[in-house]
């Protein structure tokens, strides 16, 4: 009978794959993926964002301890109390009633707009606000304050009533709290004529100058506790302090602040034009902000001045009227911030930009742009950094006490990072200046760092020409830290002494990327952090993590063992309390283990005072337990050892919770989700870490996907997808979806496809002939298997992997097709070229990074010639499809043309496909999914032998333009 029990059921689950569909187009709208992610302090609370490609999300909040849990249909933008018992969202508008608004092209104030739930953990008490357009909560202390900004009310209403099931049910629920409130109302009342009282110093001529077109709305003031409420009239902006003490209010004309405590609100300034940058002392007894009041000026310039009021004073006084050194002014675009302790306010200087002539007839004036061989930067990204530029800040420090001015960057030390919380005697400073020309063929980042004085501005030159990265400094300001990467070690400099020290000194392994084959210095593999009291530094090679004494007195200590090389596990810290200056020596620290061997993670706890390796001090690494999945983005409460995290296998992606010390045991964690139930009814894929023997007689290793119901005796059509090295992906998620540009494996797959994705190795100065090395190498093993169809081959790939798609094509015809994505096609022009997005050259891509030429065009132009698909266009006879669209901003569009035009002349089988003012990737939605369709119509018709759709048979002509698709 048991036998018979076991049989049925197999046959049912045989019965429900074989039933299984194909994913198709329509799919992906519904498509859930894991957003926001946030723990209550206490930990006893999680919740998590769930979105939708196209549609209506929503926001699930758990108990991480018992069974309550609750769902915000379309919440968004999540926050929990400080004291874990609320947590407020804004709810987005009806997906269909905002698009209704948009075919309609109703204007900005008549669209849907967002909603404020208030969630009272534990419970079904829920409170829903239409109409917000912002809110804020103190980050910190128990003070249960909520604070919104209404929008603008309009003569009718914006969207119809929510017909949404789940928020009927809500709404069900939050009369009961409407209820409960009835009992409170006189004390709202009161409250509404407390807030009236404090706007009443209003005077006539303030009035007068006020305009109708004032954006201010109604803000609310609410306590969570009791439903208490405070309206302020004509809000543009407002901010709580961290603790939930004070609340500063820029209500034109008035600035107040609203002791929290005390239920008392002062007036700070009266009759000013613009305030910029609230910004409160940690105590709250202080708060900062730039104001600009002179209506008089003529000057299309506004100036501003920094203003501080203190708790308890009349109102705010004057502080620095205009920066010490000639021709800067205050930046309004940096909000001021004070030290931890409140003894340094830090704020934002600028160059005053020259201002147009309005006198001019802009008709009769010439437009152009002079690219000047002296210039630091090429005229292009001049233009991209221009809005940038004049929102450039140069830190200067004032005293609160007595505004005393200490200049501490400027155009020879452009960039100054106090350390700690601002509150040591040094700060890191960094200046490219020097470097800012040769940018143009290098852009390697290099910079001069500086200790910089926070006591009187001074500064000492640390080290010159540093790459990579910009350098470190210590929470207490003791020590800076740097790579030098032609020395491959890392040094460090005692503030102090000015004593300079080999920080990795008898370090006996590599701490520079082995791997990195671009000729150049290899980087290297990165800073953990700094231990919090100065004494120690962590740096990383490429398995384990070092401890090197700053003091230079103890040698190096291999901190996690060895037990990383030993086992071929990368052990990485995860940073978990983003307060925190340091690493704690008394806390438990979380890291990554990614098994280079079968690309699997886990986590691991190191408790204070263990030790890591085999001598039992400490649990051993759970290597074994390396899993067959990814884990990524920890949350963990701040005042709790509760985690969650998402995890991500080949076939789901969800987000679980789990405890400090982490067990390194899945079973150990609690699965809070269960995201994308639909995919059950698809028939999904298989992947497989596969390696082969490239043509060079060197192994290498890729990714092969194969469909659920992979039958080995079925023929398949091969896609070969590539880019670099994807090996290590192995076990992501991958979400059905328009494209951006390259294919869905899990589409593909889903439609009877095998992909396989292998890893390429390069040398300097033949990246096509790696590629090739690597590719058809891959693909003439994959033609061995009975299940590979080897005249349905096909490959793809986008802007480094187009770049390679076009070479292969000259250089093998074993493919019945080919798509390339932005490929550039002719190294020569591509070389001088300028990558629009950042208005950069891209010569340093062809000498040392990506390109791997190792060699300017003058230096050695064969290489560029001979690595460029264009000059050998007339060998290629594989059927090829190009993406390129008109606005590319990183590879030049002109690339894509050559290679189009030249086998057009040719006679060859090619389509390039143009999504108008797309960027490098599609980005509109609409655009990726015409993209998708037209892309799996080409290798279907190839590798399937469907009928070629009439795009491809005939073309659009541009008199069909917006009118036939040709789908």
């Amino acid at each position: 009978m048991k036998s018979l029990l076991l049989f049925c059921c197999l046959l049912a689950v045989a019965v429900v794959v074989a039933q299984k569909q194909p994913l198709n187009h329509q799919a992906y709208d519904s498509w859930q993926s894991v957003g926001q992610q946030l723990v209550t302090a206490d930990g006893r609370y999680a919740a998590y964002a769930v979105g939708v490609q196209e549609g209506d999300g929503t926001l699930e909040i758990k108990a991480l301890q018992g069974k309550w849990q609750r769902i915000v249909p379309r919440g968004y933008q999540a926050s929990f109390s400080d004291d874990g018992h609320y947590l407020v969202c804004k709810i987005k508008p009806l997906f269909r009633e905002t698009r209704e608004a948009k075919i309609k092209k109703k204007s900005p104030a008549e669209m849907p707009k967002d909603s404020l739930a208030i969630v009272l953990l534990g419970t079904d008490s829920i409170r829903i606000v239409p109409a917000v357009k912002s809110y804020k909560m103190p980050e910190f202390g128990k003070g249960p304050w909520l604070a919104w900004l209404n929008e603008k009310p309009v003569a009718s209403p914006a969207a119809t009533p929510d017909s949404a099931l789940r928020l009927q049910q809500i709404l069900r629920t939050a009369d009961s709290l409407y209820k409960v409130a009835d009992s409170l109302r006189n004390k709202v009342t009161q409250a509404r004529q407390e807030g009236l009282k404090a706007l009443k110093p209003v005077t006539p001529a303030a009035k007068k100058e006020s305009s109708a077109a004032e954006d201010g709305t109604e803000l609310v003031l609410f306590r969570l506790t009791d439903g208490n409420e405070l309206h302020f009239q004509q809000v543009t902006d407002y901010i709580f302090d961290r603790n939930g003490s004070a609340l500063a209010i820029e209500s034109k004309p008035l600035l107040l602040r609203r002791d929290l405590g005390k239920s008392s609100t002062d007036t700070v300034m009266r009759n000013f034009n613009e305030i910029k940058g609230l910004a409160f002392s940690a105590t709250g007894d202080r708060l900062a902000f730039l104001a600009e009041r002179d209506s008089s000026t003529k000057s299309q310039h506004k100036y501003y001045k920094i203003w501080q009021y203190s708790k308890g004073g009349d109102s705010a006084k004057l502080l620095a009227a205009k920066p010490l050194t000639g021709m800067l002014i205050f930046q309004p675009e940096y909000t001021p911030w004070y030290s931890k302790d409140g003894r340094r306010l830090f704020v934002g200087v600028c160059r005053e930009w020259p201002v147009k002539d309005t006198s001019l007839v802009d008709f009769e004036t010439a437009r152009l742009d002079l690219w000047h061989y002296r210039d630091e930067y090429l005229q292009p990204q001049q233009l991209v950094q221009l809005t940038a530029e004049k929102n450039r800040s140069w830190l200067t420090l004032i005293d609160p006490v007595n505004g005393t001015e200490t200049p501490l960057a400027d155009d020879s030390c452009e960039v100054v990072v106090p350390a700690g919380k601002g509150d040591q005697l040094f700060a890191l400073g960094t200046s490219n200046k020097a470097y800012r020309v040769r940018q143009q063929w290098t852009q390697d980042g290099s910079r001069d760092i500086y200790a910089v004085n926070l006591h009187d501005g001074s500064r000492r030159l640390v080290a010159t020409g540093v790459r990579g990265n910009q350098g470190f400094i210590s929470p207490g300001g003791k020590y800076i830290s740097w790579y030098d990467m032609k020395g491959r070690r890392w040094m460090s400099y005692e503030t102090a002494t000015g004593v300079r020290r080999e920080l990795s000194k008898s370090i006996n392994h590599p701490l520079f990327d082995e791997e990195d084959d671009h000729p150049d210095d290899p980087p290297p593999y990165g800073f953990m952090g700094w231990q919090d009291d100065d004494r120690f530094a962590f740096v990383y090679d490429r398995f384990d993590v070092w401890k090197c004494d700053l003091s230079g007195v103890a040698a190096p200590l291999n901190f996690t063992a060895g037990d990383g090389r030993r086992a071929n596990v990368t052990i990485r810290y995860e940073e978990l309390d983003r307060e925190h200056d340091g690493i704690p020596e008394n806390k438990p620290m979380l890291f990554s283990l990614f098994s280079n061997t079968t690309k699997g993670y886990n986590w691991y706890s190191y408790a204070p005072g263990g030790n890591f390796g085999p001598d039992g001090r400490a649990a051993a690494l759970p290597y074994s337990l390396v899993t067959a999945a990814v884990v990524l983005s920890p949350v963990k409460a701040r005042d709790a050892d509760n985690l969650i995290y998402q995890r991500q296998t080949p076939s789901s992606n969800d987000i679980y919770a789990t405890t400090l010390p982490v067990a390194g045991d899945p079973a150990a964690s609690v699965k809070l989700s269960s995201l994308n139930p639909q995919q059950a009814f698809y028939n999904w894929f298989t992947v497989e870490l596969r390696q082969w023997k490239q043509f060079d007689g060197k192994m290498s290793e890729g990714l092969l996907y194969k469909p659920e119901n992979f039958d080995p005796a079925k023929k398949y059509p091969v896609i070969l997808y590539f880019y670099e090295k994807d090996a290590g992906r192995r076990y992501n998620y991958i979400e059905p979806a328009p494209v951006r540009a390259s294919i869905n494996i899990a589409y593909y797959t889903s439609n009877g496809y095998i992909v396989f994705d292998p890893d390429i190795s390069y040398k300097t100065g033949q990246p096509g002939e790696d590629a090739y090395n690597a590719v058809v190498s891959a693909a003439k093993w994959l033609t061995k298997f009975p299940w590979v169809d080897s005249t349905k081959m096909g490959i793809q790939g986008h802007s480094w992997g187009g770049y390679q798609v076009a070479y292969l094509v000259t250089r093998t015809n074993m493919f019945a097709a080919a798509e390339a994505g932005a490929p550039v096609s002719n190294m020569t022009s591509a070389y001088g070229g300028i990558r629009w997005g950042t208005g950069i050259s891209r010569q340093f891509q062809y000498e040392r990074t990506q390109s791997r030429l190792g060699a300017t065009l003058w230096e050695n132009r064969d290489r560029y010639l001979k690595n460029s698909p264009l000059f050998r266009a007339d060998r290629i006879k594989t059927p090829l499809l190009i993406l390129h669209n008109d606005k590319d901003d990183a590879v030049p569009w002109y690339q894509g043309i050559e290679l189009f035009t030249a086998l057009k002349r040719l006679g060859r089988t090619t389509w390039l496909v143009n999504y108008n003012d797309e960027l490098h990737g599609i980005s509109e939605r609409r655009n990726r999914k015409d993209w998708t369709i037209r892309m799996s119509q080409f290798f279907d018709h190839y590798l399937k032998g469907k009928p070629a759709p009439a795009w491809m048979e005939r073309g659009i002509p541009a008199m069909k333009k917006g009118v036939d698709w040709g789908l």
